[in-house]
């Protein structure tokens, strides 16, 4: 079987690759993350997927046969992306805007072996709840916002503001799972079904 590289340093992707039996290391692969000028954000985060998985290729030390995993997640309010909050005025902002809203969340996955790439971007909608200032103020003080794009967390205490989630929930935690593990068994790297012979 192929060797599997997550271009990756977000903790909550291991954990959903981990979830569904995928044998994989990890390599901690930077790349520029600025938008460019008039880019939507759907081939945003496409762009940055497949960036990761191709410095992640760069990175990747193996005798073997070998794909690398990206992935990248925006926040998205009218048309705009919503980055990493800066500090506590950013988050508390950037709640404030999705409070009592709708907005959307994109997660581009990209696999690359060799010269072959493939990606998808998935769309899920996320409706939030009324946030007020003192608990914006609280949850920013939690510590979890902080290395979030959107500034919260679906899977942790940011649980708390989702009224409606209309899409899939791997995908706005980091990984879509369904679409993850299509495109991985297209490059021939099995998942769930592999538990079993171990």
């Amino acid at each position: 079987m192929k060797q599997l590289y997550l271009a990756s340093g977000s903790p909550r992707r291991r954990e959903l690759l981990t979830q569904i039996g995928v044998p994989f290391s990890v390599i901690s692969a930077d790349i520029d993350e600025t938008p460019l000028n008039l880019e939507s954000p759907s081939a945003y985060v496409e762009r940055l997927a497949r960036g990761k998985a191709e410095a992640g290729r760069r990175l990747a030390v193996s005798e073997a046969d070998f794909c690398v995993l990206g992935a990248d997640t925006a926040v998205v309010l009218d048309g705009k992306i919503l980055g990493k909050p800066v500090d506590e005025a950013d988050a508390c902002a950037m709640l404030k805007m999705l409070a009592g809203r709708e907005h959307e969340v994109l997660t581009a996955i990209a696999v690359l072996d060799g010269e072959r790439c493939e990606s998808r971007v998935v769309r899920s909608l996320v409706c939030f709840r009324p946030i007020d200032r003192e608990e914006a103020v609280a949850y920013w003080a939690s510590g979890e916002p902080r290395d979030k794009a959107g500034g919260y967390g679906i899977q942790g205490l940011g649980a708390v503001f989702v009224a409606r989630l209309n899409g899939s929930y791997s995908a706005v935690v980091g990984l879509p799972l369904c679409e993850t593990s299509e495109l991985l068994g297209h490059f021939g790297i099995p998942c769930w079904q592999t538990l079993n012979a171990r």
